[in-house]
């Protein structure tokens, strides 16, 4: 059974527009101009336990006006969504339980208190037993390594110490299910590397469903197997990382380093994009021939050196959906 199921959900808002000049304001009071927008429009998924979705879409798509309503902080307007079982708008305290919430730009910590302190309220709010809270501390440790700074007030941690703290205590009751919207934002590489392990870890370990929102391309292609597109608050895309990609990018580049200046041939599958002194780039579709044949065919025409094949960026792939959907 799928540990999140979400059915025709719709999220709908009143947006009044404002007038300018003095006479339309005052009218604008008293008969205001309303007007509904659809933030989420009619979407459906469902997603399995231990899987890593990355949910990604341009600013304003309905990424985190979804999330909140698997979270129970918004309501749906129409549809339905069931996540560990439960409804996360009629039981809220039941579905909580499951879950762990880290927002990139919003900390669930509390300013004044050493980061430890923090924890100590979140065992006391969750009833978690000392020798349950001890093990599962530990073990965020290991991974998190937050003993460095677990006596330091959370107002004077560092923005990747302070997400590591968020992450810790998003897991400090043992969720089943864990949502990061944009995690790594503003993080610089080794914090990034610290929480993308952090996730996989507990994605192995525990079989702990994650679902992602995220602008950082890294993240989806280091973390998430599975990818939901969203645009116009509707589904555009939703299946395996490769598959969109490849949908989306089909051409491959290989590049070849040439041991002597020679005029490289042109090959009936693939076409020259660029050749500069002793590299020559070749493109081609891997659905008409495959890197290894391609090498093959040239390796007994040119000098090869050295050579590499360059993967289609997700991020071109990306592009292009909101291209032709937007």
């Amino acid at each position: 059974m799928a540990i999140i199921e979400v059915k025709d959900l719709v999220k709908e808002f009143v947006v009044v527009r404002k007038k300018t000049g003095l006479g339309n304001a005052i009218r604008s009071l008293v008969l205001p101009d309303k007007k509904i927008v659809r933030g989420v429009d009619g979407l459906s998924f469902n997603i399995e336990q231990g899987d890593i979705v990355g949910y990604i879409g341009p600013n304003g798509a309905g990424k985190s006006t979804t999330i909140k309503m698997l979270t129970g902080i918004l309501y749906p307007t129409a549809g339905s969504i069931r996540v560990c079982g439960l409804s996360p708008h009629k039981e809220r305290k039941a579905v909580v339980r499951q879950l762990g919430v880290v927002f990139g730009q919003r900390t669930q910590l509390y300013w004044d208190l050493r980061l430890g302190e923090t924890f100590e309220l979140l065992k006391r709010i969750y009833k978690i037993e000392d020798k349950r809270f001890k093990a599962t501390l530990d073990m965020l440790n290991d991974v998190l390594r937050i003993q460095d700074f677990i006596d330091t007030p959370v107002r004077q941690l560092s923005l990747g110490q302070r997400m590591r703290g968020d992450l810790a205590a998003s897991m400090i009751h043992d969720p089943t299910v864990l949502f990061l919207d944009e995690p790594t934002i503003g993080l610089d590489a080794d914090a990034k590397h610290a929480i993308r392990g952090f996730i996989q870890t507990m994605n192995r370990e525990r079989r702990m469903t994650v679902v992602l929102t995220t602008h950082d391309l890294d993240d989806v292609e280091q973390l998430c197997s599975r990818l939901l597109v969203v645009n116009h608050g509707r589904i555009v895309e939703d299946g395996p990382l490769d598959s969109i990609v490849g949908k989306l990018a089909p051409h491959r580049l290989l590049v070849i380093e040439l041991s002597e200046d020679v005029q490289a041939p042109e090959h009936a599958r693939a076409k020259i994009v660029r050749q500069d002194g002793l590299k020559v780039w070749y493109q081609f579709d891997k659905a008409a021939i495959s890197a290894s044949e391609l090498i093959a065919d040239l390796s007994g025409m040119l000098p090869i050196r050295d050579l590499s094949v360059q993967e289609p960026d997700i991020e071109d792939a990306i592009r292009e959906v909101y291209r032709t959907t937007g």
